[in-house]
């Protein structure tokens, strides 16, 4: 069976910065070193095959939107390898939306983000509004729709564009039964072309009907990987022991286990910076070009 996603010894780091000021002065100065760093997914190992849905769960701060960025090619790991084979489409609240545009706009531009030609684009364009069904609120801008609505936009584009990987973020946690009962069943249409999903969410019933494996991750490792039930069996498990202990008990552990990701210095886990020009460059092409695609989509080019 061919492999799709392989993740071996990944690590995330953030710097923790104390002043906004000081990320200005890093963006200039990649040497610059940080007071603090935050080890959000330390060595995360695992094997994805074509036509499995992986479920990643674990407690809020746990990694799994971290593993989920990486995966759709939001964020870049910090060290370890990562390989995809196939094109990736993140689906999260708002992933991807530009708040400043429309609607439809959105769906112009992530359309062509994701390769489509004009005429694919027009021909997927009322496929989209179909399913997401947000009615005349598709010409209005993003930045005015609920999170409900987002996710309805988001999820809609992403699974008409056929990528080969779909990453689903919680994106089903805030759209009405209707609306997750319709996502559902696209994503059954996609088991069943053989593609491969991550899902990501709270809801065990979930994850004990629609996936295969399941990844549990708890801040920033994997604790397990494994059968779903078996993995989800465990997991509701230990959530029941955390949810008896009292508010004090609670802090005090997630207290401890978040110390245990921060350290004051990060040795051969973050690759050596490029130039600070090179690295300039780098941070302003990120920027500009969603600026030169809209400008692109506006004038009709």
């Amino acid at each position: 069976m061919e492999k799709k996603v392989v993740f071996k010894d990944v690590v995330k780091i953030f710097e923790l910065y104390s002043k906004k000021s000081d990320k200005i002065t890093k963006l200039l100065l990649p040497n610059k070193v940080a007071n603090k760093y935050f080890v959000a997914v330390n060595n995360v190992s695992f094997e994805v095959y074509a036509g499995e849905t992986i479920g990643i769960v674990g407690l809020n701060g746990s990694g799994k939107s971290t593993v989920s960025n990486i995966l759709g090619g939001v964020i870049q790991q910090s060290s370890g390898k990562v390989e995809l084979k196939g094109e990736p489409s993140l689906i999260a609240i708002s992933a991807g939306l530009n708040g400043s545009l429309t609607g439809a706009e959105n769906i112009k531009l992530k359309c062509m983000m994701h390769g489509l030609t004009h005429n694919e684009i027009e021909n997927v364009f009322p496929e989209i509004l179909e399913f997401a069904d947000i009615g005349d609120y598709i010409n209005q801008p993003v930045k005015n729709y609920s999170s409900g609505m987002k996710s309805r936009l988001g999820f809609a584009i992403s699974v008409h564009t056929d990528p080969d990987i779909l990453i689903i973020d919680e994106a089903l946690s805030v759209g009405d039964s209707t609306f997750t009962k319709k996502c559902l069943n696209k994503m059954e249409e996609f088991k069943e072309k053989g593609k491969t999903i991550f899902f990501i969410s709270h809801s065990a019933s979930q994850m004990r009907e629609f996936c295969d494996r399941v990844i549990w991750l708890h801040y920033g490792s994997v604790k397990m990987m494994g059968d779903s039930n078996e993995i989800i069996n465990e997991y509701v498990r230990f959530t029941k022991w955390f949810n008896k202990l009292s508010n004090n008990e609670r802090k005090t552990h997630k207290k401890k286990m978040l110390s245990e990701q921060i350290q004051t210095e990060i040795i051969n886990q973050i690759d050596k910076p490029k130039s600070n020009y090179l690295n300039i460059f780098k941070n302003m092409s990120i920027l500009l070009v969603p600026l030169v695609l809209a400008i692109l989509l506006i004038l009709g080019v």
